[in-house]
């Protein structure tokens, strides 16, 4: 994955706070009754710089360990040293990390785990890394909460007749093959839990969004320019052909007039 993830962590810090307020507060408070007595041991999967554990830490029991898996050294190096969050009985949780690729997971991997987490993680897998991850947690017998997968679904305010098109190139773009990957894209959160309730899994899913808007500028910025940017690298006559529709929505965002909603999939899994 490190050969197509190259996520930075001024985008990770730009996104926690909408990230943190779009995830499924109704699923995470079933996880609780999922855990086993005693000690949680929760392994977060594409964990970046360890949005997932501050947002969820605090609302499960300890004592807690966190296992932080991901391609990038960097951004687990990141999450390692900043302050551990607290669980709901105010004590810090521990914390380790693991450097390495999700199509080579194994149970093994998640040996011990009470909980396997993620976040904005699947529409980025490729069906043999779903697969690994689903396979490993069925073997485990943890249940998992993944949360924000892209559905591909996006509105735009106020509308305009060039956002279906633009839409249609960047779920074409999310769905791109690169160095021998093919991305799941829109299809991740749905696949995913075909692929639980096929091993005999409980599932139940949430639709949740990001709402951004002229109250967090700088987000929606980053985000639209990236949305286009990605629609543009898939279809290049779309930088010809929407000059106009690119100008026209940078002076809305400017004007405080744009806005968007972007919907993702949270889904809860568990043994029967």
């Amino acid at each position: 994955m490190s050969t197509v993830l190259e996520v930075s962590s001024d985008w990770l810090r730009l996104r926690e706070a909408e990230d943190a307020h779009a995830r499924s507060a109704r699923l995470a408070a079933a996880v609780p009754a999922l855990l086993p007595e005693g000690p949680a041991t929760v392994h977060d999967l594409g964990s970046g710089t360890g949005s997932m554990m501050r947002w969820l830490a605090p609302a499960l029991p300890g004592p807690q360990t966190w296992v932080l898996h991901d391609w990038n050294a960097q951004l687990t190096a990141l999450a390692s040293r900043a302050e551990p969050p607290l669980d709901r009985g105010g004590r810090p949780v521990a914390l380790r990390s693991v450097v390495g690729e999700l199509e080579t997971l194994t149970a093994a991997d998640l040996s011990g785990a009470s909980l396997v987490t993620a976040s904005a993680l699947l529409d980025v897998l490729t069906a043999r890394e779903a697969h690994a991850i689903v396979d490993a947690c069925v073997a485990a017998g943890a249940p998992a909460l993944l949360s924000l997968s892209v559905t591909g679904d996006v509105e735009v305010r106020p509308w305009n007749a060039a956002d279906i098109r633009v839409a249609r190139a960047f779920n074409a773009h999310q769905r791109r093959e690169v160095g021998g990957r093919r991305l799941l894209g829109p299809y991740g959160g749905r696949i995913v839990r075909g692929l639980f309730e096929l091993a005999g899994y409980r599932v139940r899913t949430a639709l949740t969004t990001w709402r951004l808007d002229a109250g967090r500028p700088g987000l929606l910025a980053e985000w639209f320019d990236g949305w286009l940017g990605a629609a543009e690298e898939q279809v290049p006559a779309l930088r010809g052909e929407l000059a106009g529709y690119r100008s026209l929505r940078e002076r809305q965002l400017r004007r405080g007039e744009l806005s968007a909603v972007v919907y993702h999939l949270d889904l809860l899994a568990w043994p029967r």
